[in-house]
């Protein structure tokens, strides 16, 4: 059959939001409605799978999913054009992760290298969620019928989870599927990754060989999307380099792990390549290229930070975007829970 193309994407509300984030994923969300459908959700029962001191509590968590909406609006995604909600005003999540989780298999899960990651060493402790996320992740997508998910490398998996579940479903449940309508006998689509470029990889910048996080103790390890200009530029400024001048060719980059990191920064906010970065800076010290890197930052961020500021400050106005796009993503999620449940056999009121 033919599916309605939609996409669907979900940022956990872990707070902290930083400039990885920003070009990793907000940055591919504005371009994306300019051409789809789509619906972003702040994932608040995922934030939970983790200990309480991981994701702060109550109040911490509520503060977070406010920030990350305001970051998504201010960095210029549309909430009338589009859906934006928190995953958790809609109850269909949890009650097609039910369903989905008698469909999907333990050594499935079993072979998720996130859960590893997350869990450590000490696996007996980890939460149920933290090993059944994944089927939630599946549930988030599939509640919508969504056809297509921007996903970094390690999402990959977690996609392909998605798609198995909605495969067996639709084998499991084939024949009372064409019994209600669907003469196909296929009611998920099997989503697809969408690839919007070269993802833009952020690293620290203390260490160039690690991922830009929050979770790192040092604050200047990142560019918080809340940051002040002066803040910004002092990050910078201190950032890790080494003595030799930048290249003039790409591929001298390659043994500098730093070096690629802050010309891949500048290329990605002056949306250029690194050539062409290193075409005005190569064989330039760092000191002057540091000043011009801290110009495009300052000049791509500020504008988010202080309308972000503006919408934590009214917290009510952020609720109102977010009761309104959950209102409509219901609405979507109410219809295929009902089509779901009459495949399975489910009693509903009529």
């Amino acid at each position: 059959m033919a599916f309605v193309e939609r996409v669907f994407s979900g940022v956990q509300p872990t707070g902290n939001l930083h400039l990885g984030n920003y070009l990793g994923a907000i940055v591919n969300f504005v371009k994306l409605q300019e051409t789809h459908n789509c619906i972003y959700c702040v994932v608040d029962m995922h934030a939970i799978t983790m200990p309480t001191d991981v994701w702060g509590g109550p109040a911490e968590l509520a503060r977070n999913t406010r920030e990350v909406t305001a970051a998504f609006i201010a960095a210029g995604i549309d909430p009338k054009k589009h859906i934006v909600f928190n995953q958790s005003q809609v109850s269909g999540h949890a009650e097609l992760a039910w369903i989905f989780n008698c469909v999907a298999r333990m050594g499935w899960l079993n072979r998720m290298t996130q859960f590893k990651e997350k869990a450590g060493k000490d696996r007996e402790n980890a939460s149920v969620g933290i090993f059944d996320y994944p089927v939630l992740m599946a549930a988030d997508i599939l509640l919508y019928r969504a056809t297509h998910v921007p996903v970094g490398d390690d999402q990959k998996q977690h996609l392909e989870l998605s798609r198995d579940i909605a495969q067996k479903f639709n084998n499991d449940f084939g024949d009372s599927i064409r019994n209600n309508g669907f003469n196909d006998g296929l009611y998920f689509p099997l989503p697809e990754p969408l690839i919007t470029g070269p993802a833009t990889r952020v690293m620290s910048l203390r260490d160039g060989t690690k991922k830009m996080s929050k979770s790192d103790a040092s604050d200047n390890s990142r560019i918080n999307l809340t940051d002040d200009a002066d803040t910004i530029a002092q990050k910078i400024r201190k950032a890790k380099t080494d003595p030799e001048p930048l290249p003039t060719e790409e591929k001298g980059l390659e043994p500098r792990p730093e070096a690629d990191n802050l010309v891949g920064i500048y290329a990605a906010l002056a949306g250029v390549s690194k050539q062409a970065v290193l075409k005005d800076f190569g064989g330039g010290q760092f000191s002057s290229f540091k000043n011009a890197l801290v110009d495009v930052c300052v000049a791509k961020l500020s504008p988010i930070a202080a309308e972000m500021k503006k919408l934590v400050a009214d917290p009510g106005h952020v609720d109102a975007i977010l009761v309104d796009g959950a209102n409509r993503a219901r609405a979507i999620a109410d219809e295929t829970m009902r089509r779901t449940k009459d495949i399975v056999g489910f009693i509903r009121q009529a």
